[in-house]
């Protein structure tokens, strides 16, 4: 039995994405994630942050809007570094956080509004994305 049939056995690897120093540095020096997307339209941490501000303000449908582009943003991502559709996205690389956090903003957003079947897709994607990045994302 070759190695590669093995491998395939045990499921895909992880995906992990590129990290975003420019951004991490723009965010730690105070600048404003509404101010940084309009130059990085393609970063979910950006979209993700956009999401919780707008949560937390009692903005949910925007929220829910910036969730929602955080989302596919990062389905391209992932998808550009090697993700088929299925697989590990793990919470400890700190750069699969954005496309994470975006993934369950879409998810609260979601249920908030209404909708029926999106909340328990994202919830599984979600878990099954990695096990621990809801209780992370909520602690």
């Amino acid at each position: 039995m070759s190695d590669e049939f093995r491998k395939n056995l045990m499921g895909p690897e992880p995906t992990l994405l590129p990290a975003e120093p420019e951004i991490y540095q723009h965010l730690a020096l105070g600048q404003e994630a509404l101010d940084l997307v309009a130059k990085h339209p393609t970063s979910s941490l950006l979209w993700a942050i956009l999401a919780e501000e707008a949560w937390a303000e009692g903005r949910t449908i925007d929220s829910y809007a910036y969730a929602r582009v955080g989302y596919h943003r990062g389905l391209d991502s992932l998808r550009r570094n090697g993700w088929r559709g299925a697989g590990p996205i793990p919470w400890e690389h700190e750069p699969n956080r954005g496309f994470l956090r975006a993934l369950y903003s879409l998810g609260r957003a979601s249920a908030a509004i209404g909708e029926a079947e999106e909340p328990e897709r994202i919830e599984k994607f979600l878990n099954d994305s990695d096990p621990v990045a809801k209780a992370a994302i909520e602690g």
